[in-house]
């Protein structure tokens, strides 16, 4: 093969990619899987666990991964996407309806869907199994306990009342004859009904009633010989905000008290919601950091203004593996290294390629597919790379928040700000403060966090995350007069590429909640006098 149809194998690879983790077989999932350390080391404990990661960052392959690796050692995983649990789906987000009828129907149908893993599991162990009777024995129980499942609640209640009531009207005229006097009675009755109706609403209350599903569950996993299973729960915050919590504390009541139980949630952060407060210290669902940690966010590994070398490392590697995987491959690119140089001008362009995907693999899978078809042929310059950046920014992440007239308003204020008047590509926002647009371009990876929780030499005590804004959204500005110099500006050192370690130094560009809300003309950080 000639190094020109070398070159061709790539870029067709590139653009025939899978960027989807549940799109591909198991095989092509574990071949892909790359860690970033000490990711899978964290992943893999048994401490049961919440995973945040935007769209893109690798969730479900990583939960994929995870089952897979797990099960080589004989140990049990169960994988249950909350896309495709049951058939009623519809149902969890109808508000038409009761919450209690959307989480009870969800709980039966996550139970159900567990229940079904459990009937393959069985399958395997019948053979071997001391008593095979007892497993049906179990899985039946199990099947009666979810029948059983009761969640109950009323958001309001109306009452009709009605009265018939009568009023009777006289007048009277007497007359004596001998006086030549009479009587006259004149009278008139009038009935009138009176009918109301009161309607009181209030908080709906839920009321949980698992019954036996924890004893069930608990007796079907000893009969099974299951010395650790796996439950591994993808795409939580699929699932309706207001009904979360219920399903979080089916998890809590009925697998975090079994000891041989792990569990694995992977959701996105502001949009979930795990439990619901109630008197007196009580509560629905899983408490954070109590029931459960939430020490692993995907967001925070892959940021390549943190740790260049580390991702730059991490891409090489998964674009390299995905080649591997894809039909035509040159067998004379033997190494991620090698890949790189046959694919790339030079190792600049690459590093490049990296800082555009801004740390999320499945824009780094569609960003070179894009610059495949813009390169077909040639080897990968810098101008290939920004074009291609510039045309996915427009064609997938602006175009989706374009329809929302507030949050485009809110963008074009930040890149007006930070990008025009301070050429820089990074801002600050009170740590303390959720602002739901903020939210959403982070969710539509418009905006990508750089550190959390860092604070400035102006307000000591006052902390704040650090959010740049994607390459995409300002690499046309490269070679104009708006051109971002850096990402911050420094006292007495002007811009910098890489910030100090410690953040201290950042100054200027401090995004207030209020300017979300005004003209963006009041405050924009200014250092104080």
């Amino acid at each position: 093969m000639t190094e020109s149809e070398a070159l061709i194998s790539v870029h067709r690879a590139f653009i025939g990619f899978n960027k989807r983790a549940e799109k591909v077989s198991d095989q092509i999932l574990g071949a892909t899987f790359v860690d970033s350390e000490p990711l899978y080391e964290l992943l893999s404990t048994t401490n049961n666990q919440v995973i945040y990661g935007r769209r893109g960052t690798g969730k479900t392959h990583a939960l994929k991964y995870l089952a897979q690796d797990v099960s080589k050692s004989g140990v049990k995983a169960v994988y249950i996407d909350l896309r495709s649990v049951g058939s009623n789906g519809s149902i969890y987000s109808d508000g038409n309806r009761q919450l209690a009828e959307r989480a009870s129907t969800l709980i039966v149908d996550v139970l159900q869907a567990l229940l079904s893993e459990f009937y393959v599991i069985a399958l395997h162990a019948i053979d071997t199994a001391p008593d095979p009777t007892q497993i049906t024995i179990r899985l039946d129980d199990f099947a009666t306990a979810i029948e059983g499942v009761k969640i109950s609640g009323n958001v309001e209640t109306e009452a009709t009342s009605s009265q018939l009531g009568t009023r009777n009207y006289s007048a009277g005229l007497k007359i004596d004859p001998k006086e030549m006097s009479g009587n006259v009675n004149v009278g008139r009755e009038i009935s009138e009904t009176y009918s109301g109706k009161r309607r009181e609403t209030g908080r709906e209350k839920v009321h949980l009633n698992f019954g036996r599903i924890g004893a069930s569950l608990d007796g079907l996993i000893k009969v099974l010989g299951i010395d650790r299973l796996w439950v591994l729960v993808d795409e939580w915050s699929e699932v309706p905000v207001d009904v979360q919590p219920y399903l979080a504390d089916l998890i809590r009541r009925t697998l975090l008290p079994a000891v041989q139980i792990t569990v694995k949630i992977a959701a996105i952060e502001h949009r979930s919601s795990f439990s619901v407060l109630g008197d007196h210290g009580s509560y629905v669902g899983l408490e954070l950091g109590a029931d459960i940690s939430a020490d692993l966010n995907l967001d925070d590994f892959l940021v390549f203004d943190n740790n260049q070398q580390k991702a730059t490392a991490f891409f090489k590697k998964l674009l390299f593996r995905h080649y591997e995987q894809s039909q035509g491959k040159n067998g004379l690119i033997k190494d991620p290294d090698a890949f790189m140089q046959a694919a790339f001008t030079q190792s600049p362009v690459f590093d490049e390629f990296t800082r555009a995907v801004e740390g999320v693999p499945r824009d780094a899978l569609n960003l070179a597919a894009k610059i495949a078809t813009k390169a077909f042929g040639q080897r990968i310059a810098m101008s290939h790379v920004r074009g291609a950046a510039k045309d996915w920014y427009q064609q997938d992440k602006q175009a989706a928040i374009k329809s929302n007239e507030r949050l485009s308003g809110v963008l074009e204020k930040i890149v007006d700000q930070i990008i025009g008047e301070r050429k820089a590509r990074a801002f600050l926002f009170p740590s303390n403060i959720r602002a739901s647009l903020i939210d959403q371009l982070f969710d539509s990876r418009v905006l990508h966090v750089l550190k959390r929780s860092i604070s400035t030499n102006d307000e000591p005590g006052v902390r704040y995350d650090a959010y740049k804004i994607d390459y995409g959204c300002y690499v046309d500005l490269i070679n104009t007069s708006k051109a971002t110099i850096g990402l911050f500006e420094v006292d007495d050192e002007g811009f910098v590429e890489v910030p100090k370690d410690d953040y201290r130094s950042i100054r200027r560009a401090i995004l207030r909640p209020a300017d979300l809300e005004d003209d963006g003309s009041s405050a924009w950080g200014r250092p104080r006098s």
